[in-house]
Parts: structure tokens; sequence; C-alpha cells
């Protein structure tokens, strides 16, 4: 019952505009040797996570329409100043950081902003670098990041639960130049990517993949992938986690034409941001492992997700090993007080989550 109170109350306060609690850290389980804090709170719906040269932090938002910078000018491991730096812009979920600027991902378009870091308190006007994406708001936010190849990833979700669209545009990703040219599709089937990162090692990409809706409880599996190189389809909407044909379009292609998932991560855990720890701070055997935050069921008889997981992998760098709990205890007596949307590797090796339900980003740290 005092879970359920402790729901109701931050409900309550994030509904009237008021300040919310702190979030309570406390009731999160980590291994042994780590500790949790909240980096930075009272952040509106705050979603995707990118890192300045300078180490500013900035945040996207999916409904909240704003985007903002989190300044540590003290270095002590929590954010002394939030500003605004944009607002009333449509579903700005994906942010990027290159060469000075902020790249931020709405529905229909990306926009940059030059030489942020030194402009905070008074942002520069948005230049608009691309403008082509289609308007349709399911699953029409985006994550985007810069690739080692320095093009710009964005990817286009289905307008849908499940449905046959236009291939070359929606459930795919797609890359372009950092001055919106040369727009092209890289992967294709993939229903709902809000997260990906690449092999510090391999250098090749590594994304989540939503599960489609209304199967039932655990199937299908939300999926983690592995695109090497560009061309390769991963099944949606006729095939699902490798091996299971949709209800109404499996009958016309087989399961054996697609790349099938590395990782089948479960029915429903909605995973979205994914990072490779590349920090020093953590134990030597977290180096290049893949973090992944799960959002989170949203309509399962009983909640799944609600967590971070780590990913190893082996030797070969193409393969998973161990798929194990890292943070857990976001979700109590089926009562969610939080859900994690997206992880960052900081400078100093520490790991930053975000949670658009608590209205917060933590800090995760490691001492011996």
């Amino acid at each position: 019952m005092k879970y359920i109170v402790l729901a109701l109350v931050l409900a309550a306060a994030l509904g009237a505009g008021t300040v919310a609690a702190a979030p309570p850290v406390e009731r999160l389980k980590l291994p042994p040797g780590f500790k949790i804090e909240v980096y930075a709170d009272n952040i509106d719906k705050a979603r995707s996570l990118a890192l300045g040269d300078k180490g500013t932090v900035f945040v996207g938002t999916r409904s909240g329409g704003s985007v903002y910078a989190l300044a540590d000018s003290t270095r002590d491991g929590k954010a002394d100043e939030v500003v605004t730096i944009a607002a009333g812009l449509n579903a700005p979920n994906g942010v990027a950081f290159r060469e000075g600027a902020l790249y931020v991902a709405e529905i229909s378009r990306i926009l940059r902003f030059d030489n942020i870091e030194a402009r905070l308190r008074h942002p520069p006007k948005s230049v608009v670098v691309f403008d082509k994406l289609p308007r349709d708001s399911h699953h029409g936010w985006k994550f985007i990041a810069f690739g080692p190849d320095g093009w710009l990833y964005v990817p286009v979700g289905a307008p849908c639960n499940v449905c046959e669209v236009n291939p070359d545009m929606y459930a795919a990703i797609h890359r372009l130049k950092p001055d919106g040219s040369q727009f092209e599709v890289f992967a294709r089937g993939i229903r709902n990517t809000v997260g990906f990162d690449w092999d510090p090692v391999s250098k090749e990409l590594w994304f989540n993949d939503h599960g489609r809706d209304m199967m039932g409880d655990d199937l299908p599996s939300c999926e983690l992938n592995h695109a090497p190189g560009p061309g390769m389809h991963f099944g949606f909407p006729y095939c699902h986690q490798g091996d299971t044909p949709d209800p109404e379009y499996g009958s016309k292609r087989k399961c054996s034409e697609f790349m099938p998932p590395a990782l089948k991560q479960g029915g429903h855990v909605a995973p979205n941001g994914l990072r490779f720890y590349t920090g020093r701070m953590f134990p030597a055997e977290y180096r290049n492992r893949i973090f992944i935050a799960q959002h989170g069921s949203w309509n399962r008889s009983k909640k799944s997700g609600y967590r971070v997981m780590m990913v190893a992998l082996k030797d070969d760098r193409k393969t998973v090993d161990k798929y194990d709990e890292f943070i857990t205890g976001w979700v109590e007596n089926e009562v969610a007080w939080g859900r994690p949307v997206d992880v960052l590797v900081m400078p100093d090796g520490s790991l930053l989550i975000s949670d658009d339900t608590a209205n917060a980003v933590y800090r995760v740290t490691y001492s011996k």
C-alpha cells in the first residue's frame, strides 16, 4: 500500500505542475560496489541523452516539447543548472552532438543549434537540416546518433502496431550527411527502434527493436539486433523475434529470409537507450558491455522491463554471451514509480540514466 500511495503522490504532483518529491533511488538494487544518485530532477519527461564537448548533458523529451541542457560546473557529480534551450517543439526526443552543434530530431525534421555550449542561456536560432521525414506521430519520435562513419543515423518507425508500409521510408534506420544530404536507407524491417550504438571494437551497429502488441503477454519478444553492414532486413512486419510469423502478414514471406535477433530481450520490455560502456570507472569486466534501458510494458497483465540490463558479447563481437540485470526496482507490487529511458557514459566513467516518469537523470558510480 505504501508504494501505491507513493506513486499516487508523485503522479499528482506532476499533474499539478508542482515540484515533485525526489525520486526514491534508495529503492533501486545494483550490484555490490555500485551507487546510484540523482544527477538532476524536475526535468519534465526526460528522454534521450547526448554529451557536449565541454561536458554539457543535453536532454530531449517526447511529450514535453522541450530540450534541456544540464551543467555540472562544480564537477561534484550533480547538475547545478538546468537550462531550457528549446521549447514548443514536436516531440524532440532525439539529441546528438557533433563539432560544437546540437542536432535535435522532431517527428518530421532534424534541427541544428550551432555553437550551443557557448550560448546555453541565449540559444541560437535553429537551422533546419532535413525536413522530409513523415509526419506520423505513431512511433514518430526518434533517437538519433552519429556513427563512426560521420553520418547521422535516423530511424523512422512503423506508423502502426503492425502493417505493410513503404519499406524505403518506414520501419527502417536511415542515415544522412551532417548537412542533410544523401539521405539513404541503412536497414529495413525494424518496427520501432529508439536506441542504438556502435561497438567500439568492431565499429558495427547494434540496436533495440520493440516487438508488436496484441499477441499475448510473452509474444513477440523485443529484440537486440546486430547490423554489421547496410542492406539487412530484420523481418517486420512478416516475422517477429526471428522465428514467429505474423498472424496477418507472415504467410507472405518466410522468417528464414530475414536477419534474426542477436538476443530476445523478453515480451514487451520496451528496450530504449543502448550504449556500450567505454569508461574506466567500472570493473574491467564491464568494459565494452552493452547497457540497455528497458522502459517497461504498457499493456501486459504483469509488468515486464522497468530495469537496466547488461549484455556481454563473446570474443567474436557478433554473438551474445551473457544477459543480466544491472539495476532493478523501478516497479514494486505492480506499481511503477519510474521508467528508465536512455543511458550515457560520462568522461569520468560514470553512467547517466534518464527517467521520463520520475522526471530525473540518475548517475551511477562504482567504488571498490
